[in-house]
């Protein structure tokens, strides 16, 4: 009785396509509009994505990148230029700084250490809403950091599945 092999999963390196893909996907999940009791706990798709390409792929993806897709979402937002920038930015470097100890971890020790990037980067948006005279804001502000935290450990195998391929018959 012979035991039946399959062809193991590759990963190859990411096309460009695909991450470009995801941050307009990123973008629209972030830009939908949904019903007022969902909005409060809707996670950043978008600073999700910034982590994933981060962790994943530094050289590729990085502080300049998170930086870009930052001033996007302040022009789609109408917030104030740069805010988003700085918070993702920053995000990044922390994610790119730890990316080889990050990727030793399992999807949900992850996911600890993805809120506290979360919260991190919305803790930078207060802060600059907060010196130019916002209004104060409750705890609530900071529920969308636990809900991507909590969609985390599904959004890598997503990712992943996008990069995987098997080998054809003439490669092997």
């Amino acid at each position: 009785m012979t035991a039946k092999h399959s062809a193991p999963e590759i990963t190859w390196p990411t096309r460009g396509k695909i991450i470009a893909l995801g941050m307009v996907i990123a973008l629209v999940l972030n830009l939908l509009p949904l019903d007022a009791r969902i909005l409060p706990i809707r996670p950043d798709f978008v600073a999700l994505f910034i982590l994933y390409w981060c962790i994943e792929q530094p050289r590729r993806f990085g502080i300049g990148s998170a930086w870009g897709i930052g001033l996007l979402m302040d022009v789609a937002y109408g917030s104030l230029f740069g805010q988003h920038a700085l918070a993702y930015s920053a995000m990044a470097f922390v994610a790119v700084s730890l990316h080889r100890r990050l990727q030793s971890f399992s999807r949900w020790q992850q996911a600890l250490h993805v809120v506290v990037l979360l919260l991190l980067a919305q803790a930078l948006v207060l802060a600059v809403n907060l010196l130019t005279g916002a209004p104060t804001v409750g705890l609530s502000y900071f529920l969308p950091a636990f809900s991507g935290a909590l969609l985390w450990p599904a959004l890598p195998s997503l990712f992943n599945a996008l990069r995987r391929r098997t080998p054809t018959a003439d490669s092997a």
